[in-house]
């Protein structure tokens, strides 16, 4: 049995973005509802995290994101700044995503009320992010879980019988 503990605003920022997603060797797949221009501190320096992504991939980790809308001009501005995310980084568009996961290599997963943004994720000042809260968890049960139901969504599980099909142009299964 893992290590659990609950982690709260600027903890999740530190722990999360600034710990964990960093040290993916292997894999790192995110789940979020909503996405922005977030940034974070590299050797001292702001900087959008599509650029810790675009590290990653270069190190050869592969990432996978799913998220409900399409993010803001910000956003797509900044993932122009990085072309090696095109193709390495897998996306899908799911407008039924709600939930807030983070997974690191397996070994470790966030899960929580955050998104992945300036104020979900704790980056801004402590009078503009939001107050969230979470887990941090190396317990292999609940990664597995929480695994199990980002690759269900991911691989198309719920799709048939979603009822939203018109709204996602990602769905593999569309009849």
């Amino acid at each position: 049995m893992g290590k659990t503990e609950i982690i709260t605003d600027y903890e999740i920022y530190e722990k999360v973005l600034l710990g964990e997603v960093r040290r993916a060797e292997r894999f790192l797949w995110i789940g979020t509802s909503d996405l922005k221009d977030l940034h974070v501190d590299k050797n001292g320096k702001m900087v959008p995290f599509l650029e810790v992504l675009s590290d990653l991939i270069k190190q050869g980790v592969e990432i996978r994101l799913i998220h409900a809308k399409e993010p803001g001009p910000a956003f797509r501005a900044d993932f122009d700044r990085y072309p090696n995310l095109i193709n390495g980084m897998e996306r899908i568009l799911c407008p039924r995503i709600h939930l807030k996961t983070v997974v690191v290599d397996g070994r470790i997963a966030y899960t929580g009320s955050a998104n992945l943004t300036g104020a979900g994720m704790g980056a801004k000042s402590k009078r503009r992010r939001n107050f969230e809260a979470g887990i941090l968890t190396t317990d292999p049960e609940m990664i597995d879980k929480l695994m199990d139901q980002f690759d269900n969504i991911w691989m198309g599980k719920h799709c048939k019988d979603c009822g939203r099909k018109e709204y996602c142009a990602d769905s593999p299964i569309l009849t």
